[in-house]
């Protein structure tokens, strides 16, 4: 069944009709968190304008790696922002704020994450919008969310905040070494993830009702989420679970093990026919029987769990990790490699599958690029260009959003009201664009500035 369902999914995505076709999304958000909720939708087909303040933009592209710049954009711009149009527009001017209000008179969801109250300040909240858009979805994402003693404080936050203030980074370091965040964002993308739940839970709504509403997440919330069993282990027993490094504490025997040849493998054996394979593979087929082992319940306790553990890494760390692998297979327990990031994208099974996949964008050229996660058979999501410039789209969107002649759209320029990128790396295309590629210019005739508005 899955080869009939999947077989050409690749090679047939770009061809059939996205789920999301035909909803506008506008989005004023930066950084991670907010850009990322409609960077799904834009990959579900949604229309998605995402509004920068110029010439600078969205702070996120001056946050690079190690100071690296990928064709003079910052990489980790690109993944949240895929497919969007790119409007520079001032919501500190009333000539923007209008701006704004025309296109949200026009859209099916606004998405922001600036601190609680900043978008009432530019009369673009959301009992503002909903005077001329009843029918609007609008999400606000921050911290911690809108309300309560922390948004009382205007507490700033970000991925790193989150992690602290949920308990995460208590929870995923070792026993008796410092709390350790995580490098990768992982409250910016789970949290912008968690968003859309709601989102479109909320156009079924509206589907159903004719009417809006107001959404608000709060980051911080949103990964305490993942907390699983902590915050009901606590509640109950009145004890802190404390930190366990790679070893999971609901799952014995379950850990990340060094091998041989100084690479590192993940095993897990908890369920009896696995646990009897892997003491089969260690040679001591005992331990099976072992009063401590036999039942997983007795196992999982601490001096229990420590014991097995140090067995089956005394074991491992004989072998290599093409060794553990093939054995683990042999005898029927889980092990699997730790990759490193090159390993991931060299790996045949995630080209062929197009989860890894090659963009040739008309501004940066190919690149590689990581799909949506998830493959839908009749209406799958897909990626249609990259990232661009601020503002890049000003005179696509005013002309063909908004309705605006080309002298209106000059007198915006003129007040400040829109603007492109600054000349600063990040900001700006660049420097082998040739001022015409992937420009979508009004279709009024007469645009032939290359899109700087002059």
């Amino acid at each position: 069944m899955a080869e009939v369902t999947w077989r050409n999914y690749k090679d047939n995505k770009n061809s059939r009709p996205a789920p999301l076709k035909g909803i506008k999304v506008l989005e004023i958000a930066t950084l991670l968190l907010g850009p990322g909720g409609p960077g799904f939708l834009a990959k579900l087909g949604a229309e998605v304008i995402k509004c920068e303040m110029p010439p600078m933009g969205d702070t996120v592209r001056n946050l690079v790696p190690f100071g690296f710049f990928f064709r003079e954009h910052g990489c980790g711009l690109t993944h949240p922002n895929l497919s969007k149009y790119w409007i520079g527009l001032d919501l500190h001017k009333p000539e923007g704020q209008q701006v704004f209000r025309d296109l949200a008179a026009k859209a099916d969801i606004i998405e922001e994450n600036m601190r609680p109250g900043v978008l009432e300040k530019w009369n673009v909240g959301y009992r503002q919008i909903k005077e001329i858009n009843p029918g609007i979805i609008y999400i606000s994402k921050n911290g911690y969310g809108q309300w309560g003693q922390y948004a009382d404080e205007n507490r700033p936050s970000n991925d790193g905040g989150s992690q602290a203030a949920s308990g995460f980074a208590w929870m995923s370091s070792f026993p008796g070494k410092p709390p350790l965040k995580s490098r990768l964002y992982t409250a910016d993308a789970y949290g912008g993830l968690m968003g859309e739940i709601p989102v479109l839970a909320a156009l079924h709504y509206r589907e159903r009702t004719g009417k809006g509403q107001y959404i608000e997440l709060s980051q911080t919330e949103s990964l305490m989420r993942t907390m699983s069993w902590v915050w009901p282990y606590q509640q109950i027993t009145g004890k802190v679970a404390q930190p366990s490094g790679n070893r999971d504490q609901c799952v014995c025997p379950a850990d990340t093990f060094r091998c041989i040849d100084d690479s590192f493998v993940a095993i897990a054996a908890p369920a009896p026919e696995e646990f009897n394979g892997i003491c089969k593979a260690m040679g001591k087929p005992e331990l099976a029987e072992d009063p401590r082992f036999k039942d997983h319940l007795v196992r999982l306790q601490e001096e229990n769990a420590i014991a097995i553990l140090k067995i089956i890494s005394d074991w491992v760390k004989t072998l290599t990790l093409d060794k553990v692998i093939q054995t683990a297979e042999k005898y029927g327990f889980a092990a699997s490699e730790i990759r490193s990031a090159k390993d991931i994208t060299e790996d045949e099974h995630f080209r062929e599958r197009g989860y890894i996949t090659e963009i040739d964008d008309p501004l940066d050229g190919p690149m590689l690029n990581y799909d949506f996660p998830v493959m839908m058979s009749k209406t799958p999501p897909r990626v249609n260009w990259s990232v661009r410039p601020v503002g890049f789209d000003n005179e696509y969107i005013m002309a063909n959003a908004l309705g605006k002649t080309r002298e209106e759209i000059k007198r915006l320029y003129e007040c400040g009201a829109l603007g492109k990128w600054a000349d600063v790396k990040g900001r700006r295309p660049a420097s082998t664009w040739d001022g015409k590629s992937g420009l979508i210019l009004s279709r009024e005739p007469g645009y032939t500035d290359g899109g700087r508005g002059e």
